[in-house]
């Protein structure tokens, strides 16, 4: 009996040492989103023309947001998916994509904030502010038209576009603008505060 005792307590003193992170690889994680950072307000896909990628470090940076992009794509398409297995209204199904495309980050956050891993904790909220980034850029095309033409969806195919279908059954579409210019802010706020507490927990 004493013995188990023991051999728990054990258990439970390495698995906290498992996920304690050195000041060194705080650092490095660190470096990394501040370079990512830098680079994200630099070659942002949404705002630029294609172009030839001409350095390392835009090939590298296009190859991580091209990862990030993808993902919060195929959960914002699951988000709908789900609405297209259960029986949601209309509306919940469409907003559901971008619902879950917000939820994906902050429940990753949320779930190593419990378990103590605090860099990882603001590394899931700076991906949530990617996440929040895009959506603003999406919710800034809404007047474009009802539709997504292929050429420009993540499925490519042509689709309801999001945005102005939920604008225009709220009544807002004439305030896209702003809304998308408040959501941004949101997002870079979210963006650097994230890389602030970094940079005072490797520190």
């Amino acid at each position: 009996m004493q013995d188990n005792r023991f051999s728990h307590l054990f258990s439970k003193k390495n698995s906290e040492k498992a996920t304690t992170l050195t000041k060194g690889s705080k650092k490095l994680i660190l470096l990394f989103f501040t370079l990512f950072f830098f680079f994200y307000l630099e070659y942002k896909p949404y705002h630029t023309q294609a172009h030839a990628v001409s350095s390392l470090s835009e090939t590298i940076f296009t190859l991580y947001q091209f990862i990030i992009n993808q993902t919060l794509g195929i959960v914002h398409e699951g988000g709908h998916g789900v609405c297209y297995i259960l029986p949601c209204p209309k509306f919940m199904g469409v907003f559901n994509g971008t619902l879950f495309q917000w939820l994906f980050p902050l429940g990753i956050a949320l779930y190593y904030k419990r378990k103590h891993n605090m860099m990882a904790f603001y590394a899931g909220l700076f991906i949530l502010s990617i996440s929040l980034d895009y959506s603003a850029w999406y919710m800034s095309t809404a007047q474009q038209g009802a539709y997504v033409p292929a050429a420009k969806s993540f499925l490519g195919v042509d689709g309801l576009h999001d945005f102005h279908y939920i604008f225009t059954t709220l009544g807002v579409l004439s305030y896209a603008s702003f809304i998308a210019g408040f959501t941004k802010a949101i997002s870079m706020i979210l963006m650097f505060g994230a890389l602030l507490a970094m940079f005072f927990e490797a520190f």
